[in-house]
């Protein structure tokens, strides 16, 4: 319930007006009702009497019929005032919602967001937003307007018709709306639950299905996903008919309700007619109001229903919030004195710890201009960790990197993205022309230049076939090879004309004649950049100046 009270304040807090008008304007509409039935049946039942007493011609039909009118013309006023206030400022505060959310991860570490799948975090979000517009519109506004017409309803009763009238409806009311609650909650928790993870895994899987169609049928996987898809939506199916019959379920325990407090009602009422401590006119106002309180309680039902799939959102949703980035260590000062001189790129004893386990530790090293550092290990060893921490993406546990005697640290991003090249292993493409693409690195480049990027990363030949740079890709740079793509990432990275390149495995996915070629024309395009690239390949090994091997301690 924590989560969400908290979204429900982040939603709400800059629209607390509109949430105002409408519990106002929803209260309106149940008092209007209430009033419109029970004036009803009073004016019925007076109209009655008053005919069998001769007294019809006398009768002031007028006012009550005006009052009758006039209550009904406003409910549905009120009824349209308190749907355009509420769901406007919901639409509105889910809308802040979002753009909260995308800045809440956006300040996430790079390594983070480098592990995230885009995609798929972004319709998990999409999702559970949508899954909190209930949290005003069905319990939070209903609650408070079911408490203050309820409350309202007792005064009314106890002084326009008995006070014991008062006290059995609103008991009765109380007991059922109790026990209808207390059901919703227990029954639908579960299948509330399941259904939004149902809908969450049927969006994901028809996407992936979608996006990777040709794959899976080469593969002859084409029916499975589709059977995986389908499976999803008869998940969702059956668990939103469990959540329905609790609705229903619940709405039948209000109903109840309302019949043993409206035929307690009439009892009552008609005991105190025949007795004359009522006329029958106000002993049928109490029954009317019986019936007409059902409808303070129903709306709840729905919104208690849905609470479990709010509850889990609210929870995932508050967890991007409460997740603050790393805390990069602030290192300032010169190089320690047993760092070299004309080093452009010095990192002193390093060490690094992920959990429990440390990846490398004490590692000292110096690049200078027109030098090239290979760092080998095994896979998982912490080479794109120490590239990283090169890169000033995350921090070290201990020690600190030092570019051209100031440290990476203290450095501000725009000038460290000015400096350093980095090529992660996972570069990204985006759906537009190649040249969109390469753009994204130098905006203001004219096309010589960005044939000149990718001729250096031996790609000009295949962008030429295909048409040049004017070549449309599809997301994530559909159109081209897995070696096409990351020559394309290494282009785009060159064009920044970096002093420090970071290449992260920049020949995978490349045959060797090719990956020797590109590294080649890396080194004799920028001769006096220093590099440091983690190496997997035989080719990157032999082509750096010497290595540094990262291992466990």
């Amino acid at each position: 319930m924590t989560a969400l009270f908290s979204v429900f304040r982040r939603v709400w807090r800059r629209r607390i007006g509109a949430l105002i008008v409408g519990i106002l304007l929803s209260v309106s509409v149940l008092v209007a009702g209430l009033g419109l039935l029970g004036l009803s049946g009073w004016f019925i039942t007076a109209a009655g009497m008053a005919g069998l007493a001769g007294a019809g011609m006398t009768f002031d039909v007028f006012r009550p019929s005006a009052g009758v009118r006039f209550l009904a013309l406003g409910r549905a006023v009120a009824r349209y005032g308190e749907r355009l206030a509420t769901h406007d400022a919901t639409l509105k505060g889910l809308a802040d919602l979002r753009v909260d959310l995308l800045a809440a991860i956006l300040r996430k570490p790079v390594t983070l967001l480098s592990r995230l799948r885009g995609s798929e975090r972004l319709n998990r979000l999409t999702i559970d937003v949508d899954a909190l517009d209930g949290l005003a519109l069905r319990l939070v506004i209903p609650g408070l307007t079911a408490v203050s017409v309820l409350a309202a309803a007792v005064f009314l009763l106890a002084w326009l018709v008995l006070p014991e009238i008062a006290a059995l409806e609103i008991g009765s009311y109380l007991l059922g709306l109790g026990a209808a609650l207390l059901l919703a909650a227990r029954a639908s928790q579960k299948p509330s639950r399941l259904g939004q993870r149902a809908a969450q895994a049927l969006r994901m899987r028809f996407i992936d299905m979608m996006r990777g169609r040709t794959e899976l049928a080469v593969s002859g996987r084409l029916e499975d996903y589709r059977q995986s898809v389908l499976d999803a939506h008869r998940r969702m199916q059956q668990a939103q008919a469990r959540v329905d019959l609790v609705d229903r379920m619940s709405t039948l325990v209000i109903g109840l309700a309302g019949s043993v407090a409206a035929g307690g009602a009439l009892l009552v009422g008609g005991l105190a007619a025949s007795e004359g401590r009522i006329d029958p006119a106000s002993a049928a106002l109490g029954f009317f109001m019986a019936l007409a309180l059902v409808e303070t309680a129903a709306p709840l039902a729905r919104g208690i229903a849905e609470l479990g799939k709010m509850t889990d959102a609210a929870r995932r949703v508050e967890t991007q919030f409460a997740d603050e980035p790393a805390t990069a260590s602030r290192q300032t000062g010169s190089l320690p004195p047993a760092c070299s001189v004309g080093s452009m790129l010095s990192g002193r004893d390093l060490s690094y710890l992920r959990g429990t386990r440390t990846l490398f530790e004490g590692l000292d090293f110096d690049v200078g201009a027109g030098e090239t550092l290979a760092l080998v290990g095994e896979s998982g060893a912490g080479k794109t960790t120490l590239l990283n921490i090169v890169r000033g993406l995350e921090a070290p546990t201990r020690g600190g990197v030092w570019l051209q005697r100031r440290a990476i640290a203290g450095l501000p991003e725009a000038e460290r993205a000015a400096l350093i090249g980095y090529l992660p292993q996972r570069a990204t493409l985006v759906r537009g022309t190649i040249a969109d693409n390469l753009r994204l690195a130098a905006p203001t480049a004219d096309d010589d230049m960005l044939w000149e990027s990718l001729r250096i990363a031996c790609l000009d030949e295949v962008v030429a076939a295909k048409g040049g740079l004017a070549h449309p890709l599809g997301e994530g740079g559909q159109g081209l090879s897995g070696g096409e793509r990351r020559r394309l990432a290494l282009a785009r990275m060159l064009l920044r004309q970096p002093s420090v390149m970071l290449l992260d495995e920049p020949t995978e996915g490349l045959d060797v004649e090719t990956a020797r070629a590109v590294l080649v024309r890396v080194r004799s395009a920028f001769r006096q950049a220093a590099i440091v690239i983690a190496a997997h390949r035989a080719e990157e090994r032999a082509w750096a100046d010497r290595a540094l091997e990262i291992r466990a301690p």
